[in-house]
Formats: C-alpha cells, structure tokens, sequence
C-alpha cells in the first residue's frame, strides 16, 4: 500500500506547477517537493519511461536524472518531418512539435486504449526547441554557412532557447506539457571558434547551432537566466513536475499503475 501522492502534491501550490514567464527558474521549496513526488512515483511504482528523442544532450540529461533517482528508459525517434508544422510563435512551435512527435510514437508503437503492451503503463516524453534571435525563429541549421552565421550573432545580442516538454501517460493517453524559457548572453566568439565548432558537426543537429555546453563555449558566456539543462534542451526538473502531474491524475481518476 503506497503513500497517497495527494499528501505530496498537496505541498505544491497550482500556481507554481502552472509558472510560466521568461524566467522559469523553479523555486527552492518547488525542487525540493518535485524531487520528493518523484522519488515517490518511483519506488512505489516503477513506471516504464520512454525518452521520444535522438538528441545527444537530451539523452545526456536523462543519464543525469536515471541515475539520480535510480531508473532506466527507453530512446524511441519519431523521425517527423518538422518542417512540415509551422507556427511564427516560438511556444506554439515548440508544443506542437512536440505533440505531433508524441502521436508518431504512439503510432509506432500500436498504442492505444485497448493495447496490450507492457509500456502501456508508462510515461513518454517528448521535447522540441527552438532558439529565438533578434526576432527570428532559429531552429538547426541548414548549412555550415547558416551556423557560422547563427554562432556570430550571439554575440552582438541575446539569445533565448524556447523548449517543450510533453508528457504522454501511456495508460490515459493524457498529456501534460510545459514550455520552458532561458536567455543566454554571450561575448564575441571568435571565427576560429566558430570554425572550429561546425568542423566538429555537432552543432549541426542543434536548435539555432547552439552548445552552451561544448567546452570551447563555455569562456564565452557572460549571462545565463535559466538552467544549463533547459538551454541543451530537457529540463529535468520539468520532466519530473510532469512525470508527477500524470501520476496525480492518474490517482484521482483511480486509474491503476
């Protein structure tokens, strides 16, 4: 017999699970109650949990959270063409990106209300991000030459990485979703650097050819609002708020796990 997850959630104010804003730092008190609900959800009933991304950095950081808290997960792609969804507002963008990667897994894996299979009683988490520059929308770049260009103007103004986060419960098929914010300001980075950088390929396959990661970076950053995690893409005190919300809804709708 599990702890009821209510006498958790009931610590988290609606208002700070609903925060939204350009400064989306979750709050002490929020972190440390999130990290309880989630240990929780855990232990108490081990769900399957399924990352619905190729990225690199993502996986990256579901490392960090699997091995925080002790779990394992499954990378599934959804390999959309994501050029085929537009929107000119960035959060719009990102989310439906997001839940049109969901309903391509979901679609892979034959998942629905009647489905038999056993990850049916786990969580998928889907993501998308963009950067936004100077009133642009900037998303991978397309050509060497577009990334050098990306890189250069980060330093002459800020840049804001907007990224969603959706998670699907595999047993309601409900979806809760967030979009995370942070701003990034840099000094000039020099051409060589930049070089340097698209040489390697990876920025290639980032939003806006953004790495605030990449050590090479890293001396040219003056400013960041927001954490490193939700700047590479998955913000792991979002997935576990979300994580979280599914199992709460799951509870008040007696729905077993």
């Amino acid at each position: 017999m599990h702890r009821p997850f209510s006498t958790i959630f009931r610590t988290i104010s609606m208002s700070t699970l609903s925060h939204r804003g350009p400064n989306k730092t979750h709050p002490k008190s929020f972190r440390l109650h999130c990290t309880d609900a989630f240990a929780e959800v855990l232990t108490t009933t081990k769900p399957k949990i399924l990352l619905g991304s190729g990225s690199k950095s993502r996986r990256q950081l579901m490392d960090e959270l699997a091995s925080e808290f002790g779990f394992s997960y499954e990378v599934l792609t959804a390999d959309i063409d994501e050029k085929a969804i537009r929107n000119p507002d960035p959060e719009a963008l990102v989310l439906s990106l997001a839940h049109a990667k969901a309903d391509a897994i979901l679609a892979k894996m034959g998942v629905h209300a009647e489905s038999e299979d056993e990850r049916k009683h786990g969580f998928l988490i889907t993501c998308d991000q963009v950067v936004t520059h100077r009133g642009l929308i900037l998303e991978k770049p397309e050509s060497p030459e577009e990334a050098l260009r990306f890189i250069d103007g980060y330093g002459h103004a800020p840049a804001q990485t907007v990224g969603s986060t959706v998670c699907t419960d595999l047993t309601s098929l409900a979806r809760f979703s967030a979009v995370d914010i942070a701003t990034i300001t840099f000094a000039p980075i020099p051409k060589s650097v930049a070089q340097s950088l698209v040489d390697e390929g990876e920025v290639m396959w980032c939003a806006g050819g953004l790495m605030v990661e990449h050590p090479a970076v890293a001396p040219y950053i003056t400013g960041m609002e927001g954490g490193q995690d939700t700047v590479m893409g998955l913000s792991k005190a979002r997935v576990m708020e979300l994580i979280c919300q599914a199992m709460e809804s799951r509870c008040a709708s007696n729905i077993a796990y």
